[in-house]
């Protein structure tokens, strides 16, 4: 029989989870950036081998949060832990073993799933000190940016799956649809060309996917929360949104593996990230799941 079900890779902020979920996969799913808590909900690759079949779950990073946004984050990191069969408790090697992950995820009760602990970023550190931790059976070194480490991690975790037939067909790669994707990519741009506060007050909605124009036609907005940061990313005279859109639009077309027509506008939406009813317009849910 072969084994199935969902494994969720949860960690605190910036330890590579998203780079982890795509070095597994072969493909980019998840945003990557060196900002902290640039994933903000999860997202689903899906890995299966000849006997067994992951789905895997990138979540935000564990964080205290301060607005409704961050909020919302952790609700959905702790909503992956509840959903899954094994857990992929990822840290940072330079940071030597992490606390327990109950502790770092603020949990009163224990994970019910196995939990496998992985130290990321192995390979950025001295050889001493990774020969040092190789030698706790506890914690499994490995590096999402090489690849070191990563099959044998998914060797163990499918270890611990259940029995069961595979939940998708073997050739699918995540169960999300490709818009998901598109305004990731955008908001990727966003966090690489603009800095300080202006990427964190960024949401992307894509409005518009017509498959029947050739090239394929996209319409999405930016939305940020005050005029002066729509300025920003309009730049003088229109410079900035339009590298920002020839960039996003080249990694648009490399995953949709055709010619994209990318349309992009700005909108202003004061507070978003503290509305509870503004997250819910952008799909984020708070912890009691109803985010109006």
């Amino acid at each position: 029989m072969p084994r199935a079900g969902i494994v969720a890779v949860v960690g605190k902020p910036n330890v590579g989870k998203s780079t982890l979920l795509n070095r597994i996969i072969g493909e980019k799913l998840s945003i990557t950036s060196p900002k902290p808590q640039s994933t903000r909900d999860r997202v689903v690759g899906i890995y299966t081998t000849d006997d067994s079949q992951m789905v895997i779950l990138d979540t935000p990073g564990l964080l205290n949060p301060r607005y409704a946004l961050q909020e919302s984050m952790r609700a959905t990191a702790l909503r992956a832990l509840d959903e899954a069969d094994v857990v992929i408790y990822l840290g940072d090697a330079s940071d030597g073993i992490p606390e327990p992950l109950p502790d770092a995820a603020q949990l009163k009760k224990s994970i019910a799933a196995p939990v496998i602990t992985a130290l990321n970023k192995s390979d950025a550190i001295p050889a001493a000190r990774r020969a040092q931790l190789a030698t706790d059976p506890s914690v499994r070194l490995v590096s999402a940016l090489t690849g070191e480490g990563v099959q044998e991690l998914m060797v163990a975790a499918a270890e611990k799956l259940p029995e069961s037939p595979f939940l998708y067909p073997p050739d699918e790669i995540s169960t999300q649809p490709v818009r998901f994707f598109v305004a990731e990519l955008v908001r990727e741009t966003v966090l690489e060309q603009l800095q300080d506060e202006v990427p964190y007050s960024v949401a992307v909605q894509v409005e518009e996917y017509r498959e029947d124009r050739s090239p394929l036609y996209i319409r999405a907005v930016i939305y940020v929360e005050r005029e002066s940061q729509k300025a920003i990313i309009i730049g003088a005279k229109g410079a900035q949104i339009k590298r920002l859109g020839e960039m996003a639009r080249k990694k648009i077309e490399a995953f949709a593996g055709s010619k994209v027509y990318l349309d992009l506008w700005i909108k202003v939406l004061p507070n978003w990230r503290k509305k509870a009813g503004s997250l819910s317009r952008f799909g984020y849910q708070l912890a009691t799941g109803n985010s109006k």
